[in-house]
């Protein structure tokens, strides 16, 4: 029988060594580091993935995550582009000063966060907003217009239509003044089951939804003083409402290219809260899942997909 023999050494190290490269940089492109600043005295903890010289996405967490809500959405974009996710000052891995050393209001959460943008160089940024990432990444825009390149939101209101049952009972039980009501909902909001219904309800494919998710959040707000402190945060939400207009009327003015993927299914913010922007934004693209609050656990790939699509067709590549 004729003997095969091996391709000699340098040919095989020929073929093999463009594809271990490739494979090298791609690995490499996806590959998130873990970072801190301090902005304001308060240590901000931020993951980075993507070359600074392509399209930067500003990634700006809900609640009760972080941003490690991103970390599958980073993982798919990071090829491509330059991926900044910082979790608050109180929230994930940033410094928890306590209320009497730092004020958590949206409006100074909103002014720490553009002071990262700042000292971190960023411009001309493509703001991702979700949850609570909508009251503090509005500011920043409307603040800042001149730092938007284009905004994708998912799951973060700026209508008064887009309030679900939950937001509405909240808001009931503070108008009513039943302070013990609205100890026992921002309670189990913070709680276990809480967190997880907020990850769950609504979702198509629960089976999806990892539960490292909502167990990380839950390890975070049992970490002493965090209640606390998001209860303070909490108290101050009904102060994004009266924004609403401005923000509204920063998206009439400026007509920003906008993308919008959302899980209508959400009973904190649904799906009428995505078709509102049609009002001021007629050109923008709308992309209703059936999913829940926190649409990327379930749909990363899709969601990924449309960003990409999307920012394709506006850097032209």
């Amino acid at each position: 029988m004729e003997r095969k023999h091996p391709l000699p050494p340098f040919k095989l190290n020929a073929l093999l060594i463009p594809l271990l490269l490739g494979t090298a940089c791609f690995n490499q492109a996806r590959a998130q580091t873990y970072k801190k600043t301090i902005v304001e005295g308060v240590e901000i903890f931020y993951r980075e993935a993507g070359d600074p010289q392509k399209p930067t996405i500003l990634l700006l967490h809900g609640f009760p995550s972080s941003s490690h809500m991103y970390r599958n959405l980073i993982a798919l974009l990071a090829p491509n582009y330059h991926l900044i996710a910082p979790d608050y000052p109180g929230f994930g891995r940033s410094a928890k000063p306590s209320p009497d050393a730092f004020v958590y209001t949206f409006d100074h959460l909103a002014l720490v966060m553009e002071k990262f943008i700042d000292q971190l160089g960023l411009k001309s940024l493509n703001f991702y907003l979700q949850d609570y990432g909508g009251p503090i990444g509005f500011r920043i825009i409307k603040n800042r217009p001149e730092l938007v390149s284009s905004i994708i939101i998912q799951n973060a209101n700026a209508y008064l239509e887009g309030l679900g049952p939950d937001v509405q009972k909240i808001g009931a039980l503070a108008e009513a003044n039943d302070k013990k009501g609205l100890e026992a909902a921002t309670s189990y909001m913070m709680s276990l089951e809480g967190i997880r219904e907020q990850y769950v309800f609504g979702t198509v494919h629960s089976e999806r939804i990892s539960p490292d998710s909502y167990y990380m959040d839950h390890f975070i707000f049992e970490q002493p003083g965090v209640k606390d402190i998001q209860k303070v945060i909490f108290k101050d939400y009904s102060n994004n409402f009266p924004k609403y207009t401005e923000w509204q009327e920063y998206l009439r003015k400026h007509q920003p290219e906008v993308l919008i993927t959302w899980g209508k299914n959400d009973k904190i913010f649904p799906g009428s809260g995505a078709l509102a922007y049609k009002k001021d934004l007629p050109n923008a693209e709308i992309h209703l899942f059936e999913g829940g609050h926190f649409l990327l656990e379930e749909y990363p790939h899709e969601v990924a997909d449309l960003i990409h699509r999307f920012l394709q067709k506006k850097h032209g590549k």
